[in-house]
């Protein structure tokens, strides 16, 4: 299991309140979104959310979860974006231009 991606799912779903809407909004199926979420709650050992046939709610163990996922995934990303810009930023001393 890629658990930066469950993490990921999982914060989707929580803000979307919606398993559909969040596995549409990271174009996944909707059945990968479900068993990401089930092994994460299998390895974490606890229900982060509860799930009816028609909603999805937030449990106390997913919401202070959740509050963890959303740090470690916006440094994730700052991260990699940092990291992007790096490397399309040109380096090495400016280009010498001429006058004529």
């Amino acid at each position: 299991m890629d658990r930066f991606q469950a993490m990921e799912v999982f914060t989707r779903v929580v803000e979307t309140g919606s398993f559909t809407r969040a596995a549409a909004a990271l174009r996944l199926p909707k059945t990968t979104a479900t068993t990401l979420i089930q092994r994460l709650e299998t390895k974490l050992g606890v229900r982060l959310l509860n799930r009816t046939t028609r909603s999805v709610s937030v449990t106390p163990d997913g919401i202070a979860y959740y509050e963890h996922c959303r740090t470690i995934l916006t440094q994730m990303h700052e991260a990699e974006e940092a990291l992007a810009h790096r490397h399309a930023t040109p380096s090495g001393p400016p280009a010498l231009t001429f006058q004529h």
